[in-house]
């Protein structure tokens, strides 16, 4: 029917004498039913859309623009995106690559290390071992419920937000609160 129609209306055109391309002479859709300007609205966002998902991401120590983009795709509701940016930048200063007691430069490249012991903190949010290594936790909710069973697998940065999620909706806010963790981190209250 749509191509009867189609036809239907390129002949007319054709016989006013207005040529028409063929794609444009097919039945209108609901969105061309809309008001110009809330069409070429829809149109930008798409394009933004497009062109943000054409640019890679450039990770920069305490640039957390990005944040956004990825903590949607991770799943985190927009409410909780300030608090979580407020996390990733005291734990990892933004940069995805590190882990526990890295330093790291203005690029996040790791430069050394410190003499702290948490090397298996990983990423963005600095997950823990005991989250993502069966070998010191069997129920490693990291490994267990989306199979990110090494350190590796939590420096992709999605991954370790998508984790950060997960264990956010069990324990709110509490795994990146050292006054939830007990009287042994009292001193690291503020």
């Amino acid at each position: 029917m749509k191509t009867i129609t189609g036809w239907g209306i390129s002949l007319l055109f054709f016989t006013l004498g207005v040529a028409i391309p063929a794609e444009a002479a097919s039945v209108p859709t609901v969105d061309s039913w809309r008001e110009p300007s809330q069409s070429a609205q829809l149109l930008q966002k798409q394009e933004e859309r497009r062109a943000q998902s054409e640019q890679p991401i450039v990770f920069a120590h305490g640039d957390i623009s990005w944040l956004p983009q990825l903590a949607a795709e991770a799943g985190w509701p927009k409410k909780t995106w300030k608090k979580l940016g407020q996390i990733i930048l005291r734990e990892s200063g933004g940069c995805p690559n590190r882990i526990g007691s890295s330093i790291v430069d203005e690029n996040c490249n790791i430069t050394g290390y410190t003499r702290a012991t948490n090397k298996s903190d990983s990423g963005l949010l600095q997950i823990n071992g005991i989250n993502w290594d069966m070998s010191r936790n069997k129920n490693a909710i990291a490994c267990v419920q989306f199979g990110f069973c090494k350190q590796k697998d939590l420096l992709d940065p999605v991954n370790n937000l998508k984790v950060g999620r997960e264990l956010f909706r069990l324990a709110g806010w509490d795994p990146w609160d050292p006054c939830a963790w007990g009287p042994e981190y009292a001193h690291r209250c503020k």
